[in-house]
């Protein structure tokens, strides 16, 4: 079988997968986020907490809880990390320096997962599980709550009340991801995964010395860091480590876990708003543009360009030859068109095109399918835009699902798609002005603006996958790309929530011969022209000076 008919025949056993998970998890999460009962375990959570679960919530009081909760964990986070050194197994580690705490805490909190130093040469046991691995939890589960609240903007009216984050919070963790994690974990044992406690250990010869290797509840962290799009790994190989990836069929399962969630988080949309059809035409959205970009991923990197990868069969530096092209240019695409940012190859290592597209994945917002609820509530953003730009072409004021998109709407909608360029590109020109910021660069010209360009775009998106190449265990770059991921989380969390008060508070409209029809393909083919368009006049000007010229001139 050659190395193409390999990865077509797995990117065909994945839509499958995705396609029987769809519906009975998409409705199944419908039913978490509606219910009105309260577990006993739940309960319990609520009592410790010192919150009403049934109390209703208005935008304002919504945003409050989700910016001090993240507060709190970014807090206990970075306390965790300085006081590693006197905390039981810690392997010997010693606490991590101010800088790179804050980047730390950051980065999980944010759902973001951006590591500037090696997993296991730096945590120990209690920061990986205690620490890291909560907020692999409670971080995708902060990102699925917001999602949710705006889909409730969506389908209430006459009222300005989302839901109880507090609420959202505890279900989206004890009911979604906590079981589906545990089945996963015991999958992933099962191909070989490491799940341990074990210290620090030598094991045979290297270059005339020996390795040391420290084991871990790795199998535990690698489910809900691919299930939650966290992506931060256990070492710091990620997902190319046999340890976190052993085989291909792992290889496979951990990209399912990746996307299962927040496609099926269409079906729940759909659901939850009263019109599954408007579900399909939003999964039809991400689905087109994620089938694109793996198709354009493995024909770059399947290409020949040189007598080297012609006798590999493709570009196979930087690729474990266990997964081939076909399985890492999958896993390349899905990691970052969501937020998981975990890899299994080197992203410097692509095609000067190929890296091209690992990037623009990012840029794009990654809503296709984007990470858990930070996907969805980021393509209903871009339907909100889409819908705007059909009533200007005609003249009529614009209407999704029922509700007027007016002055108010669109300007909270048009800040949301604003803030991320901003960050990517203003701190990507100052560390290029800046004398110290390109010390950290390993390449000069196009490939190395590429590197400072990609970390900024992967920390201000919350993806958290690194191009290689750039040293960031700098002040600079661990203070910078800090806030950027901060910013990059909770700026558009403010104008999301702030939308969906506003459209909880309007009254329906009745659709008329006039309305635009959001439920069919020629809507479908407009959202996608819209996302690739403002993508492209946003970043453009940087990819030129970045992975297209680097394609170019190879």
């Amino acid at each position: 079988m050659s190395p193409v008919t390999a990865g077509v025949l797995q990117l065909l056993a994945l839509i499958a997968a995705l396609a029987l998970a769809y519906r009975p998890l998409g409705d199944y999460m419908a039913r978490v986020y509606s219910s009105k009962k309260h577990y006993k375990p739940e309960k319990w959570i609520y009592k410790v907490i010192g919150a009403n679960p049934s109390a209703e919530m208005r935008w304002p009081a919504y945003l409050r809880a989700v910016l001090a909760f993240s507060a709190v964990s970014v807090l206990f986070l970075y306390g965790m990390q300085r006081l590693q050194g006197s905390l039981p197994g810690s392997l010997g580690f010693v606490s991590i320096d101010p800088d790179q705490a804050f980047n730390t805490a950051a980065s999980f909190v944010a759902n973001t997962n951006w590591q500037s130093y090696y997993g296991e040469q730096a945590m120990g046991h209690v920061v990986q599980t205690g620490g890291l691995a909560v907020q692999n939890f409670v971080s995708a589960a902060v990102g699925m709550a917001v999602a949710v609240a705006l889909v409730r903007g969506f389908a209430r009216s006459r009222t300005g009340e989302l839901g109880n984050f507090w609420s959202d919070l505890v279900r989206g963790t004890v009911r979604i991801l906590l079981p589906i994690s545990v089945i996963g974990a015991v999958v992933l044992v099962a191909c070989g995964v490491v799940q341990n406690f074990a210290g620090i250990h030598e094991v045979g010869q290297f270059m005339g010395g020996t390795q040391q290797w420290n084991g871990g509840a790795v199998a535990s962290q690698e489910v809900i860091k691919e299930l939650g799009t966290n992506g931060g790994g256990y070492f710091n190989a990620n997902s190319a480590h046999p340890f976190e990836n052993p085989t291909p069929f792992s290889n496979l399962f951990e990209i399912f876990l990746i996307l299962v969630i927040p496609f099926a988080l269409t079906r729940t949309f759909g659901r939850m708003v009263g019109n599954l059809r408007q579900g399909y035409a939003i999964l039809a959205t991400m689905g087109i543009i994620w089938i694109a970009f793996t198709g354009l991923m493995m024909w770059t990197e399947f290409a020949h360009h040189g007598p080297v990868p012609d006798v590999a069969g493709g570009a196979m530096e930087g690729k474990e030859t266990r997964f081939g092209i076909g399985g890492s240019s999958i896993f390349a695409v899905a990691t970052t068109l969501t937020s998981t940012g975990a890899v299994n190859s080197f992203h410097s290592s692509y095609t000067g095109f190929g890296g091209g597209i690992t990037m623009l994945g990012m840029q794009l917002g990654e809503i296709a399918p984007g990470g858990v609820g930070s996907g969805l509530y980021g393509m209903l953003i871009m339907a909100i835009i889409a819908v705007f730009i059909a009533g200007l072409m005609v003249g009529r004021t614009p209407e999704y699902l029922g509700k007027k998109i007016g002055t108010r709407e669109i300007k909270l909608a048009a800040c949301y798609i604003l803030v991320t360029p901003a960050l990517v590109l203003c701190f990507t020109a100052a560390a290029m002005a800046l004398p110290t910021p390109g010390n950290s660069m390993t390449n000069s010209g196009a490939h190395g603006f590429s590197e400072i360009l990609y970390a900024y775009t992967s920390g201000a998106n919350n993806n958290g996958s690194a191009f290689a190449g750039l040293n960031a265990d700098t002040q600079w770059f661990n203070s910078t790309i800090g806030i950027a991921m901060l910013l990059g989380r909770f700026l558009p969390m403010v104008f999301v929530l702030a939308l969906a008060g506003a459209l909880a508070e309007q009254k329906p409209v009745p659709e008329t011969a006039g309305t635009l029809r959001t439920d069919k393909p020629l809507y479908a083919g407009l959202l996608v022209g819209t996302i690739v368009i403002i993508t492209g006049l946003t970043y453009f000007p940087a990819l030129a000076l970045g992975p297209l010229a680097e394609g170019l001139a190879s």
